[in-house]
């Protein structure tokens, strides 16, 4: 096959249709979760992990985008790496942020 299978979202039919959407609904969940947790506790480092969990969700996103076609597969491959990046980047920025605010409030 000259493709490969992760950028043909047509050739899995309705499993690939499935995944999505569960996945797309974990992530929603998850996001969910996350801004709860973060209106309760109203800290920076909990709205940089709801927003890297909202991340999950742009990736069901843009998995569903491809399958209907609204989005190119070499955009949607770029996309799914990108979201990785900003997903590892809010975590690293989260933990960060949570211990230097630790370390701040301990001086």
């Amino acid at each position: 096959m000259d493709t490969v299978l992760h950028l043909a979202p047509a050739a899995h039919g309705v499993v690939y249709a499935v995944v999505v959407a569960l996945g797309g609904l974990a992530g929603a969940g998850l996001l969910g979760l996350g801004l709860t947790t973060f209106l309760r506790r109203r800290s920076r480092s909990y709205l940089l992990v709801a927003l890297a969990l909202g991340t999950l969700a742009a990736r069901a996103g843009l998995a569903g985008a491809t399958a209907f076609g609204l989005v190119g597969a070499e955009a949607h491959h770029f996309g799914e790496h990108l979201l990785d990046v900003v997903m590892a980047g809010l975590v690293v920025a989260a933990v960060y942020y949570a211990r230097s605010v630790r370390a701040g409030a301990s001086s």
